[in-house]
């Protein structure tokens, strides 16, 4: 069994938050390709309004995971907040207890895996 974790994030862009939360988008897409070696892929596509997007996230492991949140946390929390509202997530994957409790908040929901393959 694989020990990676992923999830798809959907979340809307608060009104009049557009530009600001381009800006984040992009220093956030940077910081993780630069810092996270153990990210795998994060992608965030936005609907043709600018208003919504879905931001998938793959790590390795839940140590990855927990890399990632502590940094989301110390520098762009509060910033990401600000500019966009969570709707839902969908976790995949093998995500550790510690990383369940770290996402409590955002009422997750979790897949279990249950066959199929990836060859990436």
């Amino acid at each position: 069994m694989s020990s990676e974790v992923s999830w798809i994030l959907e979340v809307r862009v608060r009104d009049g938050r557009e530009k600001e939360f381009r800006a984040l988008m992009q220093e956030m897409v940077a910081a993780t390709q630069a810092n996270e070696p153990h990210t795998l892929a994060y992608e965030w596509s936005t609907s043709a309004d600018g208003r919504q997007c879905h931001i998938y996230e793959r790590y390795t492991d839940p140590a990855a995971v927990m890399t990632h949140l502590a940094t989301f946390g110390a520098q762009y929390a509060a910033r990401f907040d600000q500019v966009v509202e969570p709707m839902r997530i969908v976790i995949y994957g093998a995500p550790s207890a510690e990383v369940k409790a770290a996402l409590a908040d955002l009422d997750p929901v979790y897949m279990q895996p249950a066959a199929g393959f990836s060859r990436a």
